[in-house]
C-alpha cells in the first residue's frame, strides 16, 4: 500500500529539487513514481498542431516515490505516516510526530 496519494503535500528528499514542497498531481503505483506540481521541470520539443504553436515546452516530469516524503497538514513537518484502523475497520494514515489523522 502506498503512503502517498493524489493531492497530498510532499517535500522532495533528493535530487535537483531537494527541499522543495509541492502537491501531488498524479501517482503511478505500478512504476512507483509521482508527478508533483512545479517540481522536476523538463524541456520537451513539441511539434506544431492546429491548436498549438509547438516549440520547446516545459512540463513536470515524474519523481521516484522513494525521493519524496509526506508533509503533515497539522504540524507542517515531513514524516512517514503509520497506518491505524478505526473502530469501524477503516484504514487511515496517522502522522508519527503529532498523532493527527491525514486525510
Amino acid at each position: 500500500m502506498l503512503n502517498i496519494k493524489k493531492k497530498d503535500r510532499i517535500v522532495v528528499l533528493s535530487g535537483k529539487d531537494k527541499g522543495k514542497r509541492g502537491e501531488v498531481l498524479e501517482v503511478s503505483s505500478g512504476k512507483d513514481r509521482v508527478i508533483v506540481s512545479k517540481i522536476n521541470f523538463v524541456k520537451r520539443h513539441v511539434k506544431p498542431t492546429q491548436k498549438d504553436q509547438g516549440g520547446i515546452k516545459e512540463k513536470e516530469s515524474s519523481i521516484a516515490i522513494s525521493n519524496v516524503m509526506l508533509v503533515c497538514p497539522k504540524c507542517d513537518q515531513a514524516s512517514r505516516p503509520k497506518f491505524d484502523r478505526l473502530s469501524d475497520g477503516k484504514k487511515v494514515r496517522v502522522c508519527r510526530k503529532c498523532g493527527e489523522m491525514i486525510m
